[in-house]
């Protein structure tokens, strides 16, 4: 249901349209793909293109804001004492099957990689490397599993899940885990 648009306020609604924009974008890519038309999302957020077009100046910056909520939820919760690497697949999983088209952004290597997107990549192999180097917090995995590893499983997952329908997201992602575990588990 497109978002009506709100009267213009000026640069004191600057971070109140900020904020729209992203939670408008994590729906339409959620719901349309990556490749959804940018003008959706501002419909969706309730403000107008020029708007979208000054706070992200393109699709990448957009779906970054996006992302970044996603991985720094993932930091907090591989940081909090007792965490498991469990806990975090766990939390990768549920942002895989809300959000399919971001988790392919970091996962899929083009030929020539937005630097942007290899960052944030790269964060959350340092965030599974922190998690492997540690093994109280790695019960069953095998030693040699890498964060690299983990990151292709959960592109495998992310390209599964990119082309199932959304009802039958959780039960096709428990399926693949349990394939997969074969292969990460000692």
């Amino acid at each position: 249901m497109p978002a009506t648009r709100r009267p213009n306020r000026g640069p004191s609604a600057a971070a109140e349209n900020r904020a729209a924009l992203i939670a408008a974008a994590r729906e339409v890519f959620a719901g349309a793909g990556y490749s959804a038309p940018l003008s959706m999302v501002a419909r969706a957020a309730g403000v107008g293109q020029g708007s979208l077009y000054r706070h992200f100046p393109d699709r990448v910056s957009l779906a970054m804001a996006v992302f970044e909520e996603g991985v720094t939820e993932l930091e907090a919760l591989a940081a909090e004492p007792g965490t498991t690497l469990d806990d975090v697949l766990a939390l990768m999983t549920e942002q895989t099957i809300a959000s399919t088209a971001f988790i392919d952004m970091v996962t899929l290597t083009p030929i020539d990689p937005d630097p942007r997107i290899l960052g944030i990549r790269d964060r959350v192999a340092g965030l599974l490397a922190g998690v492997l180097a540690d093994p109280a917090r790695t019960a069953g995995i095998r030693p040699d599993v890498t964060a690299d590893d983990l990151v292709l499983v959960v592109g495998m997952l992310a390209g599964v899940l990119a082309k199932t329908a959304a009802p039958a997201r959780r039960r096709t992602a428990d399926r693949v885990w349990k394939l997969l575990r074969a292969g990460i588990e000692a």
